[in-house]
């Protein structure tokens, strides 16, 4: 018998998959990341064609089809083959992902179990309720609105680890279309047949007999290399706290990485790793951590010291800052303005049609006092709705309904009319926002990123500030999406799914929208005489200059009602054994001298931050000294230690050196352990992504 829970993770681990060959490289990986769960699916009884389903799991498998998760129902094959037995992978040729090899005499002569030994997972046991759990959570995407898109994705040139784009793709290059007339009888892949071939020769299987034989011709083009445009940036190198005791930078709340990271797990490729910022895959999750008593502070910091989980000989120092969570009914007026690209690369289904439907979502959330405008840009820059009192829904959501795509992309145009309708409409002590959504460049008008910046940087002196929301894959430019919203005191996120806009637009409204403090910097000042070495985990494209941090004219990051901050040092204390870098030959005097003020303290973390409307910065400081520390990382909080294993997956999936010995099954055990109250699925879904990175040979 095939177990619901599996085809009900099978369904929703594949469904976001652009493609045929996508959707079989996620259920391959699956499907081995069920065998790393001791749950390896049993072969079916009897024919190829009948399957050994339970009834609800023919009904599962029926409400597949009818919602076009899979392409093809060759593909609903590729799944259900795996599940029952050996038969009619066919499909797959010779891929590299356990397809069949056919002989001189038609027989299929590989299983699924000759898959290549590079992909073997390590076992993670996990108690059955859990695994339950896992299934359950893990389902939370199904029933999306959002239908995987139409194009085949795009060729990644490298991928750090595992199985990238072009190996798949020069394995699996489709064969040339044969003559012949198309069958109902026979499914297909991608439009078209594709045959199985042993070196030298071309040898057909009977099962393939009836296949169509023509391919579209935009199936058979070759794959073009991937035009995402990702800031490149070194990982934080070590420090030694004698010749650099002091670490600056900028808080970062953005979560666009995590979901770059998702969408590639699931579509069967470990992503680049430029595209993995470690802070936001740490600051997606919300944590409970302490927050301030009152609405006079904007947010509480809480720093600990705890062993470090993948070294013996450092220690981590976590400080966790919970913003102020201001009431719904305390809230501001909001003004938005919908900045929303129509260009004619938008029309795809995880673009202009998801953008729809996630901003649907939006205004159902407004107050009927609410503003909200709404500009379009694709050559040219238009007004689709004049500044409308959001108890107008259906004027808001007709106007949004009836938008298409079409024309190349004028953003600098539509930038300046959307803050034009923002001062409009403007709301004094209130939420002025411009809320652009777009896929890529702008690609017509002011196209330096430095020009934007300057644009940005203009109108936020205003009180209008802008927030930036990236949609599909391949022409999206995530470095303009950072520069911009920086810039603009707003926030950056990647809505790839329906539920990823729910999250981001309905769940963090709150702090998606509500600025509770500006230009937040975090300074931190390490004593030599107990720290030999630190380096900064993640915040790589935050960094600051050490006289930045009093300089209240340098920009940095803004903080929204009940925002979750997380940052994690790795510090080697002075004698552990664990330095890396040779010390000083004449450098000890200045620490051993025993004139050394607060000896007995690790660190001093400073916090600078502006309440809206302010121009002058405050000052928060925090001494860290052995009250802050912990004596096992078992005796750290659920949340600290759930975000240590998010950042430990981070830097794994970066091929750090740190991690590099540090295996998927230690972050899923600690994860697993620190999951907690998960009421959204996020913490089991994380679970999912390391298995998944496992499964496919990300830097074991």
């Amino acid at each position: 018998m095939v177990d619901d829970n599996q085809l009900n993770r099978l369904r929703d681990i594949a469904a976001p998959a652009p493609d045929a060959d996508a959707k079989a490289r996620a259920l391959e990986a699956a499907l081995r990341a069920y065998d790393m769960e001791e749950k390896t699916l049993p072969a079916a009884q009897g024919s190829v064609s009948g399957f050994r389903l339970t009834e609800r799991a023919q009904r599962l498998w029926s409400e597949i089809m009818q919602k076009k998760l899979f392409a093809t129902p060759a593909i609903a094959g590729l799944v259900a083959l795996p599940i029952a037995g050996y038969a009619t992978i066919y499909m797959l040729g010779e891929s590299k992902f356990g397809g069949p090899k056919f002989g001189g005499d038609d027989k299929i002569t590989e299983t699924l179990a000759d898959k290549p030994a590079t992909v073997k997972p390590p076992v993670v046991a996990e108690a059955d309720k859990q695994k339950k759990a896992d299934a359950d959570s893990e389902s939370r995407d199904t029933g999306e609105a959002l239908v995987a898109p139409t194009s085949p994705p795009k060729a990644k040139s490298t991928a750090v680890g595992g199985l990238t784009q072009q190996d798949v793709l020069s394995r699996n290059a489709p064969e040339p279309a044969q003559s012949g007339g198309a069958s109902s009888a026979a499914p297909a892949v991608d439009g078209g047949a594709r045959v199985g071939r042993m070196p030298g020769t071309v040898a057909e299987s009977k099962l393939m007999a009836q296949q169509p034989a023509a391919a579209p011709a935009d199936q058979m083009l070759p794959q073009e290399e991937n035009h995402d445009r990702i800031e490149d940036f070194k990982t934080n190198p070590v420090h030694a706290a004698l010749e650099d005791p002091v670490s600056t930078f900028s808080i970062d709340v953005d979560t666009a990485s995590y979901s770059f990271v998702r969408r590639s797990l699931k579509e069967g490729f470990i992503p680049q790793a430029d595209t993995v910022r470690v802070e936001e895959m740490v600051n997606y999750f919300p944590y409970d951590w302490k927050g301030p008593d009152s609405a006079s502070t904007p947010f509480n910091s809480t720093v600990s010291v705890m062993p470090t989980p993948w070294n013996e000989h450092t220690k981590l120092m976590h400080v966790a800052i919970k913003g102020f969570d201001v009431k719904p009914a305390e809230q501001p007026k909001a003004n938005l303005v919908f900045l929303i690209d129509v260009s004619g690369s938008m029309n795809e289904q995880d673009k202009l049609p998801l953008l729809q439907s996630a901003f649907r979502l939006l205004v159902n959330k407004l107050r009927p006092d609410d503003t909200v405008s709404i500009v379009t840009y694709a050559g040219d820059a238009g007004t689709v709705l004049e500044p409308t009192k959001a108890s107008e829904k259906d004027k808001i959501l007709a106007a949004i309904d009836n938008l298409t795509s079409g024309g190349s992309t004028a953003g600098e145009a539509g930038i300046k009319e959307a803050y034009r309708l923002a001062q409009k409409s403007f709301v004094k002590d209130g939420i002025n926002r411009v809320m652009l959504a777009t896929d890529g460049d702008f690609n017509v008008g002011q196209t330096d990123d430095d020009d934007l910046k300057r644009l940005i940087e203009k109108e936020r002196k205003t009180g209008v500030f802008l927030s930036v929301f990236g949609f599909g894959r391949d022409n999206l430019n995530d470095q303009m999406m950072q520069t911009i919203a920086q810039n603009g005191n707003g926030t950056a996120a990647y809505i790839d799914t329906l539920a990823e806009a729910e999250k981001v637009l309905v769940e963090d409204a709150s702090s998606t929208l509500f600025t509770i403090a500006n230009d937040m910097k975090i300074q931190v000042e390490f004593n030599p005489s107990k720290v030999s070495e630190y380096r900064l985990i993640g915040y790589e494209t935050r960094a600051l200059n050490r006289e930045d941090f009093n300089n209240d004219r340098v920009d940095a990051g803004e903080i929204g009602s009940g925002h979750s901050v997380t940052a994690i040092y790795e510090i080697t204390p002075k004698g552990s054994g664990g330095e890396q870098i040779d010390q000083l030959r004449y450098g000890q005097a200045s620490v051993n001298n025993g004139g050394v003020a607060n000896a007995d303290e690790y660190a001093f973390v400073k916090i600078r931050y502006k309440l809206p409307n302010e121009d002058t910065s405050k000052l928060i400081t925090t001494p860290v000294t052995s009250a802050n520390e912990v004596a096992s990382f078992d005796q750290a909080s659920t949340d600290q230690r759930f975000s240590v294993a998010v950042a430990a997956f981070g830097q794994k999936l970066r091929d750090e050196d740190a991690t590099a010995k540090f295996g998927y099954d230690k972050i899923m055990e600690i994860a697993t352990a620190a999951r907690g109250a998960d009421p959204f699925g996020y913490r089991s879904e994380f679970l999912s992504l390391v298995r998944l990175a496992s499964a496919l040979g990300g830097n074991r």
